[in-house]
């Protein structure tokens, strides 16, 4: 198989990665993440994720590049990460007790191949109080996740119920992966 480089930051991606391959590197993508006006979620998060891929992939075509790119959907609007305190207690306080959808696109580029994928699921919160998504906030948890929140660190306590792939919500579809890896 080709080196992999993943086309990400995230730490929480990186780590999941590495249950599948010990044998990658870590490239971040800086590509311009602007929606654009009348983009439906599903389309923006999976040209993200292509983009953050092909940005990579152009430095280093002879490597496997894995771009993704996650967004919270909630009344149709596409949310990312907050820009402050103010932005991550307002995504909060619309999930208290709604179902809203979080969208990952995943694309894997090489030079002889090409695959982009989505993946998916429903969180539904309990209620939530002012005093717990103060503190949650204050915790500086949510500041770089999209949506304003981890579902694998504090906000778990925050979840009712999930429909769908739980790694879509973390951000990387570590099963999916896996399998798409397969045909490289």
């Amino acid at each position: 198989m080709k080196k992999i480089i993943l086309a990400s930051q995230s730490p929480r991606r990186k780590e999941l990665l590495a249950h599948i391959t010990s044998d990658f590197e870590v490239q971040p993508a800086d590509i311009d993440e602007t929606v654009t006006p009348g983009i439906t979620p599903e389309v923006y998060v999976t040209q993200m994720a292509e983009q953050k891929a092909a940005h990579i992939f152009n430095q280093y075509p002879d490597h496997l590049v894995i771009g993704c790119d996650t967004v919270v959907v909630m009344d149709g609007e596409i949310l990312g990460k907050p820009v402050d305190k103010e932005d991550a207690k307002a995504m909060l306080q619309r999930y208290s007790n709604r179902t809203h959808d979080v969208l990952t696109g995943l694309t894997l580029m090489s030079k002889d191949k090409q695959i982009t994928k989505l993946a998916q699921a429903s969180v539904t919160f309990y209620p939530l109080d002012d005093d717990q998504i103060n503190d949650y906030v204050a915790s500086e948890e949510p500041m770089d996740k999209a949506g304003a929140y981890g579902i694998q660190g504090g906000a778990s306590i925050f979840i009712k119920e999930i429909e769908g792939d739980y790694y879509a919500i973390v951000g990387f579809p570590v099963g999916l992966v896996n399998e798409l890896l397969k045909s490289f």
